[in-house]
């Protein structure tokens, strides 16, 4: 079973026995500034107890960036905001050389990119030479600056978001650079409820107490760990194998092979098989079942297909295609 864990009594007073607990937890504190993002947030914990970039799509006004640093705050971790526009240097977010005349020496300026938690607000506003200087931050996390190369702190997370809708003045992301995102979450707006409970504690969410640090980074790395050791029998590891097969050979599997133009990376195999870990964690079992593989697979996959030009005539969406692929592997 998994061990319990418990909160440093200098530091935080909150005990945390097992992942169920501690998504509660962060539910309840976020909850205090955010309403109705229960599906959205339980991928984030996913992601960050899984050690994963997160890309959010959604229109404007869904609260995105206030989750990145309500998450922040309630993890106990540093926050960064980069907003992303067209003008934007890779020297922006990395960081500097300067020369100081007085020494003849040149020392370096740290960018924001050297956070725990950078939210990269609107990341395809920002043009593929400022995508790129992400990519070796968001892999090794290490930022290079001229001769040197600094280690990132740990943990390190990269929160992106980006608008659906309007693509006048954007840069579609590198596939190099959105394979690096773990999870491409889709936020939508509230259900008539939840907007309308919004509009009746809309005093309260603006005077609501400030949000607890349950968490700090020494504990979230403990998670972190305990997530990792989550056990997965070989069947569903052949089964998150199958599934990224079935987006590169759909024919393999009776599926139209005509719908999609490369499928899922390794890499996404690997991020398949974290956030199945993570997910079972987070709810409260110490060992995976196919349901939570199935959940994660929309998030992990959406973002690593391409779609052919059949496929968009046919108005098919890459969740579309998942349906389908899942309904057509099964586990063994």
């Amino acid at each position: 079973m998994i061990r319990e864990i418990y909160m440093p009594p200098s530091s935080k007073n909150v005990k945390l026995v097992n992942g169920l607990e501690f998504f509660d937890v962060v539910k309840s504190e976020i909850g205090k500034k955010i309403i109705g993002m229960d599906l959205v947030l339980e991928k984030m914990v996913v992601a960050i107890l899984a050690q994963g970039h997160v890309l959010l799509e959604g229109m404007p006004g869904l609260a995105k960036t206030l989750l990145a640093f309500s998450m922040s705050e309630c993890l106990d971790l540093n926050f960064k905001r980069i907003q992303f526009t067209p003008d934007l240097m890779p020297s922006d977010i990395l960081g500097t050389q300067i020369y100081y005349q007085q020494t003849g020496e040149f020392k370096i300026k740290k960018g924001p990119l050297f956070a725990q938690v950078v939210l990269a607000d609107e990341i395809n506003r920002a043009p593929a030479k400022v995508q790129s200087a992400l990519l070796e931050a968001m892999q090794e996390k290490q930022i290079t600056l001229g001769d040197e190369t600094f280690p990132l702190g740990n943990p390190f997370f990269v929160i992106a978001t980006q608008n659906p809708i309007e693509q006048e003045g954007t840069f579609p992301l590198p596939e190099a650079q959105i394979d690096r995102f773990m999870l491409k979450i889709l936020v939508d707006y509230p259900k008539f409820d939840e907007e309308l409970l919004i509009l009746q504690r809309l005093e309260q969410l603006e005077q609501q107490g400030d949000i607890r640090k349950i968490v700090d980074a020494q504990n979230l790395n403990e998670l972190c760990a305990l997530a990792s050791k989550i056990h997965v029998e070989e069947s569903i590891r052949k089964y998150i194998v199958d599934l990224a097969v079935a987006t590169r050979v759909p024919n393999q599997f009776g599926l139209n092979s005509n719908f999609l133009e490369h499928g899922v990376s390794p890499r996404g195999t690997i991020s398949l098989l974290k956030s199945s870990k993570a997910l079972a964690f987070i709810r409260g079992r110490d060992f995976v079942l196919p349901q939570d593989v199935k959940e994660m697979v929309p998030s992990v996959f959406r973002h690593r297909m391409s779609l052919s030009f059949e496929a968009i005539a046919e108005n098919l969406s890459a969740d579309a295609i998942l349906s389908q692929i899942m309904d057509k592997v099964s586990i063994s």
